[in-house]
């Protein structure tokens, strides 16, 4: 049986090689495709849940296919909200110093010894908590929008058909609502995962600080209860980003889209905390590249800035693009995987969603 292309990254090898044939492209993108064929008939022979490593390698080859398009939408939509974040020229550090001296005063008041890891944790916590406020207009709108275009650049490839903005806004003005109010869900789950983890944080250091413990040794429960939060904290920000990707390709939006993400990657957690992980890290290092080479530093004049800024914020841009492409490759992947298995079939939503739109304007 064969599942609808709008839900499988599957593609039939038969009719690509005709449109090869027919189009007569270029040499690169032949041997690339060709490429491809090779894979999905190894994929229909043997289908299985992709691991992490595979999802990268298949995110590689949907960018080598359609190239111009993603490198479009980074240009476009990420790198404006990656430069704002990045400089954090939104931010109010008076309000980052309000903030981090209370969160100081809790910890303080809680047990916990003031050391410089601890005030640099409050400050880069009060940063992200400010920055996240301030800059909740561009999230719901270029960012959000940059995820929609990618998931839609992702289902496009895998149905065989170029990135058509025109088609895209058609698609967007009518699924934005659903992403929009999914949006608002994962940002209540976010705060409110933040919010539990800073109350348990106080009550652990609280209560070993009744019981007599010195405050050098209440770090320590305080750091496994960093360790735990951080580990749930992963999860809900992988079920997060699968839900906007669900948001988009599905009919469904809000908690529904949360809990059909939970289910859809019931036993694939692993390979999502992967993604995550690898994500995380590329982001904060060139994070942190850019707080040490262009706020920190200079050479003379200041002129490095000039270059170093944009070169960091499209290295950003791109690590964003990534992650946003593997969630929706990590979809598609867990959504075949689970359609093969129950022997079940849909049909693409936003294919359905264009023929519908250019129906009633023929009409």
């Amino acid at each position: 049986m064969e599942v609808s292309s709008g839900l499988n990254p599957r593609v039939n090898p038969v009719g690509l090689h005709k449109e090869q044939e027919e189009n007569n492209e270029g040499q690169d993108l032949q041997i690339f495709e060709l490429d491809s064929v090779e894979y999905v008939i190894r994929s229909d022979r043997h289908f299985h849940s992709m691991n992490a490593l595979e999802i990268l390698r298949e995110t590689v080859r949907i960018l080598r296919y359609n190239s111009t398009g993603f490198m479009a939408i980074a240009a476009l939509l990420i790198c404006p909200v990656t430069a704002v974040l990045l400089s954090n020229v939104l931010v109010n550090q008076s309000l980052v110093k309000r903030l981090t001296i209370r969160l100081l005063l809790v910890a303080k008041s809680s047990g916990l010894p003031l050391r410089p890891f601890i005030k640099q944790s409050c400050q880069k916590f009060a940063e992200m908590a400010i920055s996240a406020v301030m800059c909740f207009p561009l999230f719901v709108t270029l960012s959000l929008l940059s995820k929609a275009a990618v998931v839609y650049s992702v289902d496009c490839t895998y149905s065989r058909k170029r990135f058509d903005s025109s088609k895209f806004f058609v698609i967007a003005s009518k699924i934005w609502k659903r992403i929009f109010v999914t949006y608002l869900w994962v940002c209540m789950v976010i705060a409110g995962c933040l919010a539990l983890f800073l109350v348990l944080l106080v009550v652990v250091s609280c209560m070993f600080s009744v019981m007599g413990f010195p405050s050098d040794l209440i770090l320590y429960p305080a750091m496994v209860v960093g360790l735990i939060f951080s580990i749930i904290l992963a999860n809900a920000i992988i079920i997060c980003n699968i839900s906007i990707v669900i948001s988009v390709l599905e009919d469904v939006s809000g908690p529904q889209a949360l809990l059909r993400s939970s289910s859809l990657i019931k036993g694939q957690t692993q390979v999502g905390l992967l993604i995550f992980l690898g994500s995380t890290i590329g982001m904060a290092f060139v994070e942190g590249l850019f707080e040490h080479r262009v706020k920190t530093l200079s050479y003379g004049d200041g002129s490095s800035r000039i270059w170093e800024g944009p070169l960091l914020v499209v290295m950003y841009s791109f690590v964003a693009l990534i992650d946003s492409m593997m969630s929706a490759v990590f979809y598609f992947s867990c959504k075949s995987y689970r359609m093969e298995s129950a022997n079940i079939e849909s049909q693409p939503v936003l294919e359905a969603l264009t023929i519908s739109s250019g129906s009633a304007d023929v009409q």
